[in-house]
């Protein structure tokens, strides 16, 4: 069964294309692009990113741990970052 969707924001479009029976590599992605934005300062053309749902499940769940509130002891002002 094949199903996609996708979202429209100002500055975002987000896309989800799935197939249940295909085992084919791509088959189930999500996408991220950025519509274009005349004057503005986020977007001068239009970039887009691939990925698995796997991959999407993956960011989702650190965006759920991440984003969630209160931050509790949480130095906001930091710029640290983890590689």
């Amino acid at each position: 069964m094949n199903y996609s969707n996708q979202k429209y924001t100002k500055r975002f479009t987000y896309g989800i294309s799935r197939n249940s029976t295909s085992h084919q590599a791509g088959a189930n992605s999500i996408t991220i692009s950025t519509n274009p934005a005349e004057g503005q300062q986020y977007s001068t053309g239009t970039v887009g990113l691939t990925m698995s749902v796997r991959e999407a499940k993956a960011l989702q769940s650190f965006l759920n741990t991440e984003l969630e509130f209160p931050l509790a002891d949480a130095d906001v002002d930091s710029d640290s970052t983890s590689v």
